[in-house]
């Protein structure tokens, strides 16, 4: 992959959230480009919280003066201090420490919803589920000089749209491969693709024909497919957070809109609390029971509608598989004319082969020995893209939650890390300056806090 293309790939993996659709303006060689911008318009005027994709705390401190505080959790500061260096992890800001925003308030800082719940809820949960009663999650605050050069505008990345970068990525390490074990993972990914039609044809069919289908009968095929294509898993998880977030009318919902803030704990106590996914997370699998569907959302919030949830699900996750899931520009012809060979598919479904790739490797054969060098290699793509931007502060972009990341390659990027304590009133307060330092080296995702498969080895998925 040239640099040339690299640029490009990164920069459509990227949200333009500074960028609003001027009209007139759609690219007309673009078959999703009119239901792009219509989804643009009804996320952000036609739902109770939309106004928050726009205008909310996380923007605001990205684009705020002076110094940037943001609050990292790590259960690990012993290791981490004796060795005196802070790694970033892979995940969904790819090579960048995760973090959320802080705002001042008196001596201390008040945390962005999502940092209270993962220091107070998610955590020490973790942590529990995992029975290593030696590790305390604790809270870091970081002071970040805004770089004099610092972009200006808010460009996210949005990890739905890599998968045309983890196909490129495959195709220059996949002579780390023996030939066998190419042949084995092309047909493994087009097995798991061929099996999956009925699926993609028919989210196909709603988007490009305006298929009339029941809700009821899309999830349950929904369900049946994510085992063979996990990243389904992923997208299913970040429709119905998305759509908890931009519809709940709950009184903590609005008193954190109140902040400009999304409400993080409807997903959180989704995941954590009534899906039991606390020590063993992972998105590829997550696909709560059709048959429950409505008990699930009357657990996590009274105030939205299940019947017009299941309704939103099957647009929105049909309009993102075609719109992250199908090569950029394609659209599927007779889904019986295929030709089930891994080149002639990736012509056509190029992201979701590399999708699929990039989670099969995790188990397969030998690569999982070389799966810690395919994420750097992504994450040192991603530091050259952000800091051609000069993006010194990455966030994820599939929805503005307050997930933000410290880029470890930022040229002389000035900090300060001091260990934090909460105070009675859920503030947090620097007691202790830290000399640490961030490096641009992943450490490998079984020693991260939400992540850790230490205990664990993934299951390899069906096909």
């Amino acid at each position: 992959m040239g640099t040339h293309d690299g640029y490009h790939l990164w920069a459509d993996a990227h949200a333009f959230f500074d960028s609003p659709l001027i009209p007139g303006t759609t690219d007309h060689a673009d078959p999703l480009g009119q239901q792009t911008a219509a989804w643009e318009s009804r996320l952000a005027e036609d739902t109770p919280n939309g106004g928050l994709l726009r205008s909310n705390a996380l923007f605001d401190a990205l684009n705020g003066d002076g110094p940037l505080h943001l609050l990292h959790v790590t259960h690990a500061l012993e290791e981490i201090s004796q060795h005196g260096f802070l790694y970033p992890s892979g995940g969904c800001l790819v090579g960048s420490i995760y973090c959320a925003p802080l705002t001042a308030s008196g001596s201390g800082f008040r945390m962005h919803n999502l940092a209270e719940y993962v220091l107070n809820k998610e955590a020490p949960a973790f942590v529990a589920k995992v029975g290593d009663s030696g590790r305390t999650p604790t809270p870091l605050i970081f002071e970040i000089t805004r770089p004099r050069r610092a972009y200006r505008g808010l460009a996210g990345v949005d990890y739905l749209r890599l998968g045309s970068i983890h196909l490129s990525i495959y195709s220059h390490l996949e002579y780390l491969l023996s030939t066998a074990e190419r042949y084995e993972l092309r047909e493994t990914v087009v097995s798991r693709t061929k099996n999956s039609t009925a699926f993609l044809a028919l989210a196909a069919a709603i988007v490009f024909e305006g298929a009339d289908v029941a809700p009821a009968v899309f999830l349950e095929l929904l369900d049946e497919t994510i085992p063979r294509l996990p990243i389904l898993g992923y997208l299913y998880f970040e429709v119905l957070a998305e759509y908890l977030m931009l519809h709940s009318t709950s009184q903590q919902t609005q008193r954190l809109a109140e902040r400009s803030e999304f409400n993080n704990w409807l997903y959180k106590d989704m995941l954590f609390v009534t899906l039991d996914m606390a020590g063993k997370f992972d998105l590829a699998k997550f696909r709560p029971a059709p048959m429950a569907f409505d008990a699930l959302l009357a657990r996590v919030d009274a105030t939205v509608d299940a019947a017009h949830a299941r309704a939103y699900l099957r647009d929105r996750i049909s309009y993102l598989v075609a719109a992250r899931l199908f090569t950029p520009g394609q659209v599927p012809e007779s889904w019986h004319h295929t030709r089930w060979e891994f080149d002639s598919l990736a012509a056509h479904l190029g992201p979701l082969l590399g999708h699929l790739i990039h989670r099969e490797l995790r188990t397969f054969g030998r690569y999982p020995d070389f799966y810690f060098y395919f994420d750097q290699h992504k994450a040192l793509q991603a530091w050259n893209y952000w800091n051609h931007m000069d993006v010194f502060a990455p966030f994820n972009g599939t929805m503005p939650k307050g997930e933000v990341g410290i880029n470890p390659a930022y040229p002389d990027l000035e900090y300060r890390i001091w260990r934090a304590e909460q105070d009675d009133a859920g503030r947090v307060h620097p007691v202790e300056q830290l000399n640490l330092t961030i490096t641009p080296r992943l450490v490998d995702i079984k020693y991260t806090l939400m992540r850790n498969n230490k205990w664990s080895v993934p299951e390899p998925s069906v096909s």
